[in-house]
């Protein structure tokens, strides 16, 4: 018998996850990994280039939709994160 096999039903059943769940926790995974990675190739251009280069030979276009994009994640963040910390004060 496993450990899970001993615990009560009722206890079993609270920590049974659902299929939506599972992909919420698998896309939680892959957008820690995707927020590691962008962080990564940011502090490797900004190491290696000047400021001023990457804004000249940058698609300003494609820039612009970055920095949106950036803006976007952010403010999501923002938001969980004062959902979390208004969860902790109660």
């Amino acid at each position: 018998m496993t450990i899970t096999e001993n615990r009560p039903s009722k206890r079993k059943a609270e920590t049974a996850l659902g299929v939506d769940q599972i992909r919420l926790i698998s896309d939680l995974r892959i957008l820690h990994s995707k927020v590691d990675e962008l962080l990564t190739i940011m502090d490797r251009i900004r190491k290696r280039h000047d400021p001023e280069a990457v804004i000249e030979f940058s698609d300003r276009k494609a820039l612009t939709d970055d920095i949106h994009a950036v803006d976007q994640i952010y403010m999501w963040f923002v938001k969980l994160d004062e959902e979390r910390s208004g969860r902790s004060q109660r």
